[in-house]
């Protein structure tokens, strides 16, 4: 029987490298689609997919147990996710780029735009900032089961 996520966690906490190496093959695959479904350009994802990696090594001697790994992982991701669009709003603000001209053309369109990213922003700044304490109660994996 394979060992629990949360047992190779503490394991590589306590300096068990060859736990990381198990728990980085397990999560890996989805843990990457988490992040390209999140901002769906190849290269930004694999950017993020490695500092992500680096935040679980960089935090292994916090962890505790308190809930699934799995709920820890994907929680350093989402906040990841958080901060990388809270960036990317920001530069898409000041930026000075023209606006495509088909946009440029049809003032409703441009007023549907501009709503749509001041409820983003609003929804940007509403989310918590540091540690993320996640909104939902059951398991990742059960959520992704529901029909």
């Amino acid at each position: 029987m394979e060992a629990p996520d949360e047992q190779l966690m503490l394991a590589y906490r306590d300096g068990d490298a060859g736990a990381f190496d198990t728990l980085y093959a397990r999560h890996r695959g989805a843990l990457f689609r988490y992040v390209l479904r999140g901002v769906k350009l190849r290269a930004i994802a694999e950017e993020l997919y490695q500092e992500i990696w680096i935040l679980v090594i960089e935090a292994r001697k916090r962890y505790a147990p308190s809930a699934r790994f799995t709920t820890w992982l994907y929680t350093i991701a989402h906040n990841r996710l958080v901060d990388h669009w809270r960036k990317k709003e920001l530069a898409l603000v000041v930026s000075d780029e023209e606006p495509p001209a088909s946009a440029a053309a049809d003032p409703a369109r441009q007023a549907q735009g501009r709503e749509a990213l001041a409820r983003f922003a609003k929804a940007l700044e509403d989310l918590p900032r540091g540690k993320f304490a996640p909104r939902r109660s059951a398991p990742l994996q059960k959520i992704r089961a529901a029909p």
